[in-house]
């Protein structure tokens, strides 16, 4: 099995962290990193379940068709535009102005995309819940336009970030948010910081601030905006941001926009990291080579292209060597994963308070939309005084308050059930089981084994939508990934596991994946496959 050794390299800053590394019999990294649980204030050790991720490389052969056969659709798409002319309209009477599209981005979408677009961008008529209801559509002209047909289908929902079941029309959560539209009205119109704060507000971010263990919280809207509007306040010209480079896009935007020098490191390679870190403290500013006004590491808790957990112990260790800041996105962590499902510190175990800045979102394991940023209280004081989203932007609506008010108390058990802690279990049960079984297949999946994402490689272009069209057509929906969201030679489909799947609805969805890997020629893993049955009640003894 080739590996990526950037991923798996031993650095000194694993080194110095406080589990030990090893290598499964599959050559598969291992690592056993002991949490900190703090109680009065002390601290303790406690151990933890094997930290697993896997990043098998792409056979040369099936790199090497993906490359020529994505550069075909290319000449294929120019031979099209010089014969047939397209079905677009075009700039007129802009004589002495630049384009005001890119031209490659233009044709890309014509071209490629729209041979395409049939697999994405389907209307939905449901809630996302474990089943989602699709409005069937038809196209006539090769993807130029689209029909609807009257009719609509049921699929298997594996696409929706719908981690703890909670985006569902029925049960305590939609009716307390009916309540809330009935008290309180649809939208405020304003924003927080003049007329739009509401007590539904302050009661959500008091929740918020105890949920995750900080002192305080600040909500908003909107969960992009979250990350792209709040940065700008909290680093500027001469910061330094170390981001990783598998970062969201509205990470990326906000660093942009903040006008701070950022610097990369590999993906969740520690090494890299620390060369990064030790070069900024070192060398200071460009030009002036004076200390930099302060340095931020940014990472997210659970990658949702990768399927990769963030290392943060290690990161923790490096954050205290050379005295940085360390802000973590939890949009898809927070709710999937750690014992009580508060996130990457609670799965870790280490104490909320030693990540300054806690970020997440509202949109995925809570059913609802908007987001937060947690942290001391005087951190987030200064966020209500200078954050654009809070300023500019308008507050959220009551309902969705209600709604995450709802769900994050069952799932810390303030509705005195434990029904929470049920969804908890049931995510990581199934999560396991879905990538074992995808594993046993000979299909490469990478990530971590504990993430709620499993991204399965299928690589070239043309089969990423075949798969999608043959899992649609067997009521299975799914969502593909191809370029220019991933690397070219990095295609994928990313199954998103929930709480409300049964074993009964993956086990189904399994048989016609495997269809496909066989029909398609998926199966690329050079792993040593067990033949042994994978058991769903083995996942079970491992997530208690």
């Amino acid at each position: 099995m080739a590996l990526d050794k950037t991923e798996y390299s031993m650095s000194a800053a694993e080194k110095m962290s406080n589990g030990a590394v090893g290598r499964n019999k599959n050559g598969v990294r291992v690592d056993r990193l002991d949490g900190h649980v703090h109680q009065n204030g002390s601290v303790k050790k406690e151990k933890r379940r094997p930290f697993i991720e896997s990043f098998e490389k792409i056979p040369l052969l099936t790199a090497a068709t993906t490359f020529i056969g994505f550069h075909l659709i290319l000449l294929m798409g120019y031979i099209t535009s010089i014969i047939f002319t397209p079905k677009v309209a075009r700039e007129k009477n802009r004589k002495g102005y630049v384009p005001l599209y890119d031209r490659f981005e233009s044709f890309y979408s014509r071209y490629v995309y729209r041979r395409l677009r049939d697999c994405w961008n389907i209307p939905i008529c449901s809630c996302p819940g474990s089943e989602v209801t699709l409005k069937d559509r038809v196209t006539h002209d090769c993807g130029w336009t689209f029909e609807y047909t009257g009719t609509r289908s049921t699929a298997l929902n594996l696409g929706s970030y719908n981690y703890l079941g909670f985006a569902q029309a029925e049960g305590s959560c939609s009716e307390d948010s009916a309540v809330k539209i009935k008290e309180l009205g649809c939208a405020t119109a304003s924003p927080r910081i003049e007329f739009g704060t509401q007590k539904i507000h302050q009661e959500l971010e008091a929740l918020t601030a105890k949920f995750v263990g900080m002192e305080d919280a600040i909500t908003f809207g909107m969960g992009f905006a979250t990350n792209a509007l709040n940065l700008p306040s909290i680093v500027s010209k001469g910061c330094l941001v170390v981001s990783d480079e598998k970062n969201h896009a509205s990470l990326i935007l906000g660093l942009r926009l903040s006008g701070a020098t950022i610097d990369v490191f590999k993906h969740n390679n520690m090494e890299s990291l620390r060369q990064v870190l030790h070069s900024a403290v070192i060398k200071g500013q460009p030009r002036s080579h004076r200390p930099w006004k302060k340095i931020l590491i940014v990472v997210e808790g659970v990658y949702s292209m990768e399927g990769s957990i963030v290392r943060l112990p290690e990161i923790l260790e490096l954050k205290r060597q050379y005295k940085a800041y360390l802000y973590v996105d939890e949009a898809h962590s927070i709710g999937a994963i750690g014992r009580n499902g508060r996130g990457v510190v609670d799965y870790f175990g280490v104490d909320p308070k030693e990540v300054d800045i806690l970020m997440g979102t509202y949109t995925k394991s809570f059913g609802s939309a908007g987001g937060y940023i947690a942290g001391s209280k005087a951190f987030i004081d200064h966020m209500r005084v200078n954050s654009h989203a809070n300023c500019y932007a308008t507050s959220m609506s009551s309902s969705c308050a209600q709604q995450i008010i709802s769900s994050m108390k069952i799932i810390m058990g303030m509705d005195g059930t434990n029904e929470g802690k049920k969804r908890i279990n049931q995510l990581a049960r199934n999560s396991r089981y879905f990538r074992r079984r995808l594993n046993q297949m000979g299909i490469i999946t990478i990530g971590n084994n504990d993430s709620p994402v499993v991204p399965m490689m299928v690589y070239m272009h043309s089969k990423i939508a075949s798969v999608v069209r043959r899992l649609k057509t067997n009521n299975i929906a799914v969502v593909g990934v191809g370029f220019p969201a991933t690397p070219l030679m990095e295609g994928r489909i990313r199954f998103c596991l929930s709480a409300a799947h049964t074993k009964e609805q993956l086990d189904n969805a399994l048989v016609h994946v495997e269809e496909a890997a066989d029909f398609l020629g998926l199966r690329y893993s050079r792993k040593r496959r067990s033949k042994e049955p994978v058991h769903y009640s083995d996942s079970e003894s491992e997530v208690e």
